[in-house]
């Protein structure tokens, strides 16, 4: 069933005229398709309808070329009412979204589906039908009404706008047979060519035209002098061997016998005035307003139907309505910075736009007139002057017409058009397109700003995002990658790190991120095969050519080593490897510095892919982002230096290693708290005074830093020095309680066990202790008993005149003697505390361990007394008389 305004079958009518042409799935075929309906329709007479009608056959022919990827046949047909195209592809199960199917239309700003929807805009009526082989779709463009006798009428106009011809206006008129032979030849085509009628009768017109060819159609002048109607431009090589460009009106004819022939009407090109179809009105001549307001101009038509919500979609929609109002191969739309010194690529048809798209070109490429993108320009042939559109070098195309997008006369972009063909445009086509960009610079500077504004408060989103992450961390290597990983894929398709150590060492590549991981390895071996990047301190990006290159000249010889395999041979990993990582950099690289406190401590690196280009936009969201990032990495730089100084200090206070004493087992265990920020104030030592005699010392300095690490390495040197001076324990103390009160404001309170020990012939030991206000030791009996080995005594660093005393303790086998630091006994789960109690009952269940199953034991109760990590450090010191069966 037929939906409303949708026919499947015409309405009977008399064919007066049929054209038709084939065309191959191949982008080209759609210009060769555009070509072709606006000669024929041009060759009928029927200029009044070709805009529309070109429009609705490029649509319709790159939906079978382009995305239902068959051939297209086109068929021109002319009758009574009007003319009628039809386009069929081979497709027929394909659905066609008709109106009111209830199920969605394709969008507008779709590069497919559109055909149908322009049909029912435009076309006066349109249908498909289908058959077992294709699929076709027409549309049918009524002639205008209008006063009988009156085939067009245009108005009074003053003389200076009239065109332009010689005094002399000179039509040569030319008479062709069905075989291509001239038959006749006027005076003015004499006076014109040089050519007598005499020197041209008989021959072949071809052998003077030099018709313009256009690839991936069949239309050339043999088929274009069978038409009915033609009319267009060429060339006609004259006397002198110059081709002479002409305007052309070709009308098929026959005679009283009935052959066909051709009456061809010549004037100069500049002259085509004479002959020219006159451009369709916007109303009837008539005066009949009844046009529905249909423009003359296409390109206000679809920009001004309702426009894509997105730029992308309306800048795509822009540069396709240009390509076919003027008949292009190509077209291009270039949106300008901020600053207005650069373009931007943001849409393209019939180039490589992945290649293309936001590749930057100067607006002021030159001191010309046309190297400015502030002014229309018109290049009638580009091989003339090579490089003066960079866009399209080796694109093949050789002329083009740009025009400026402006606003309140500010730049904001710039619209172009190419041909493949040469001299192409001229000033008239260039005020046509800029009369178009006149009516769309708004609109997309409006949807640009809009975008603009999506952009900018996606990036604050994204710099708060990333600011927090950053600010999570200070570990150096966790930074390195939460840097990587927040521009890779959000910024670029790859990402590097390099850092700087100090201004005397190179860059040093510290970490590489791809959004495909079997494209890492690949990476860092290429960028670890060339020199890093200059550490340049400006800030913005600078683009760098060295990975790109590098890779191009690692893909080659992976190439010519390819061909040196034999075809049978699959490639290797080696080779893959290579040339996949060729792709992955072959794109645009650009540099950011990081620059932290006046000073470059990095680079960050970021790729794009082969032929890919990044946007203004992100570089300047990439400058902010590496700016924190680069804060970021220097507090972490900070920090590591900081802890490294840090450990480096605390191992330092601490003995390098534990004598081996005969017949008394030694085991320590230290525990430094939190992350290794601050020295702790926990030490302990055990080292020999003399033959037979070993000095042990557990201890704990008030407080922690610098302070509190200057007071323990005072008192672990202290110790053994008088010590092997030979002080007794009393002494040895009394004498580092003053040293301890001579450092003044710097002097911290320290708790100290400190003891001497002497294996005994029998298997015991004996020990002489003194507890300076430190938790007593505690000695763990062979029997399971536990008691305190020692008396309390006033703590080192707060009173002048100390007396001390030593006691005396014995172990003998089988004892053990616990020393510990207030980091085990004040161990805390709330309320509750471990305690001397809670210690000594620990202590009790170690009967018959090894001195370090001992301190193992304890440590483990002490960390499970509490879910919580420990806040403070701990120092365990056990010693252990062996029972004689363990000797």
């Amino acid at each position: 069933m037929a939906e409303p305004g949708v026919e499947t079958r015409t309405r009977s009518s008399v064919i007066t005229a049929r054209a038709a042409a084939s065309f191959e799935p191949v982008g080209r075929s759609v210009a060769a398709a555009r070509a072709f309906v606006r000669d024929t329709l041009q060759g009928w007479g029927h200029g009044d309808v070709v805009d529309d009608a070109v429009v609705l056959t490029s649509e319709l022919v790159t939906n079978a070329v382009i995305h239902a990827g068959t051939a297209a046949d086109v068929l021109c047909l002319r009758t009574e009412q009007g003319v009628r195209v039809e386009v069929a592809d081979h497709y027929p199960e394909r659905e066609v979204p008709l109106q009111g199917a209830g199920r969605p239309v394709a969008a507008l700003d779709r590069e497919n589906g559109r055909g149908l929807l322009l049909c029912s805009a435009l076309a006066s009526r349109w249908g498909v039908d289908y058959s077992p082989a294709s699929k076709n779709v027409w549309f049918q463009l009524d002639l205008p009404e209008r006063p009988v006798g009156t085939r067009h009428a245009g108005p009074a106009v003053p003389t200076a706008l009239l065109p332009v011809a010689d005094e002399r206006v000179r039509v040569a008129v030319l008479q062709v047979d069905p075989s291509g032979a001239i038959t006749a030849w006027n005076d003015d085509a004499e006076s014109l060519f040089g050519y007598a009628a005499d020197q041209v009768v008989g021959k072949q017109l071809g052998d003077f035209a030099a018709w313009p060819h256009t690839p991936g159609t069949g239309t050339g002048l043999a088929e274009a002098l069978q038409l009915s109607r033609w009319e267009g431009s060429y060339g006609l090589r004259g006397a002198d061997g110059r081709v002479l460009p002409v305007y052309a009106s070709h009308l098929r004819v026959r005679d009283t016998q009935g052959e066909p022939s051709t009456v061809c009407l010549l004037v100069r090109d500049d002259e085509r005035a004479v002959l020219q179809t006159p451009a369709r009105a916007t109303a009837s001549a008539g005066g009949d307003a009844s046009g529905e307001g249909r423009s003359a101009d296409p390109f206000e038509v679809f920009i001004g139907s309702p426009a894509p919500d997105d730029l992308d979609g309306l800048l795509q929609r822009t540069v396709e309505r240009a390509r076919d109002m003027l008949d292009g191969d190509a077209a291009f739309l270039l949106l300008a910075t901020d600053d207005e010194t650069e373009l931007e690529v943001r849409a393209s048809t019939g180039l490589p736009s992945a290649r293309q798209r936001f590749a930057r070109v100067p607006v002021e490429a030159g001191t010309s007139r046309y190297a400015s993108a502030r002014m229309p320009a018109v290049h009638e042939d580009l091989a003339a002057v090579p490089g003066a559109v960079p866009l399209l070098s080796g694109t093949g195309m050789r002329s083009v017409v740009t025009v400026p997008l402006k606003v309140e006369g500010r730049l904001t972009g710039s619209l172009g058009v190419a041909a493949e063909a040469p001299r192409r445009y001229a000033n008239k086509e260039a005020l046509r397109l800029q009369f178009a960009a006149d009516r769309i610079a708004l609109a997309v500077e409006s949807a640009r700003l809009g975008e603009l504004e999506r952009l900018r408060r996606g990036s604050l989103s994204f710099l708060v995002e990333a600011s927090d992450l950053l600010a999570g961390t200070l570990d150096r290597d966790q930074t390195l990658a939460l840097m990587a990983q927040m521009t890779v894929p959000t910024l670029a398709t790859w990402c590097a790190v390099y850092t700087i150590a100090d201004q005397s060492s190179d860059p040093y590549l510290s970490y590489v991120l791809h959004e495909d991981e079997e494209r890492i390895d690949g990476l860092k071996e290429l960028l670890s095969s060339i020199a890093p990047p200059e550490p340049v301190p400006t800030p913005g990006a600078r683009v760098w050519n060295a990975p790109a290159e590098a890779a191009h000249r690692a893909a080659l010889r992976a190439s010519v080593q390819e061909l040196g395999q034999e075809a049978s041979a699959p490639l290797s990993s080696g080779i893959a490897t290579t040339l996949h990582t060729a792709t992955a950099v072959g794109g645009e690289t650009v540099v950011l510095p990081l620059v932290a406190r006046n000073r470059v401590i990095g680079m960050l690196t970021l790729g794009k892919p082969a032929d890919d280009h990044f946007r203004q936009e992100i570089l300047e969201l990439a400058e902010d982002l590496s700016r924190r990032a680069a804060l970021a990495l220097d507090n972490a730089r900070l920090y590591s230096e900081r802890v490294s100084i840090s450990q480096s200090l605390q191992r330092s206070l601490l003995p390098p290693g534990l004598p081996q004493i005969p017949g008394v087992e030694v085991d320590v265990i230290y525990r430094a708290a939190g992350e290794g920020n601050e020295v702790g104030g926990d030490f302990y030592d055990v080292f020999p005074i003399r033959d037979e005699a070993y000095g042990f010392a557990i201890g704990d300095v008030c407080g922690t830093g610098p302070e509190a690490a200057a007071v323990t390495g005072l008192a672990r040197h202290a110790l053994r020095l008088l010590a092997r001076e030979g002080f007794g324990g009393p002494a040895v103390l009394e004498r580092l309680n003053a040293a301890i009160l001579d450092e003044g404001a710097r002097s911290r309170f320290l708790t100290l066990l400190y003891g001497e020990l002497w294996p005994q012939e029998d298997g015991s030991a004996l020990l002489k202790v003194v507890c300076a206000g430190h938790p007593l030791p505690l000695r763990l009996r062979q029997d399971g008993t536990v008691e305190p080995a020692a008396d309390p005594q006033p703590l080192l660093g707060v009173m002048d005149d100390l007396e001390l005393y030593e006691q005396t303790v014995s172990l003998d086998p089988g004892d053990v003697l616990l020393c510990v630091t207030d980091g085990v006994t004040e161990r805390r789960e709330g309320a509750r505390m471990l305690g001397d109690d809670g210690l000594a009952d620990v202590l009790r269940s170690c009967t018959g361990l090894t001195a370090g199953a001992v301190a193992a034991r304890v440590l483990r109760a002490v960390e499970r007394f509490a879910a919580e990590p420990a806040s403070d450090d701990m120092a365990i010191l056990t010693m252990r008389v062996p029972e004689p069966h363990h000797q």
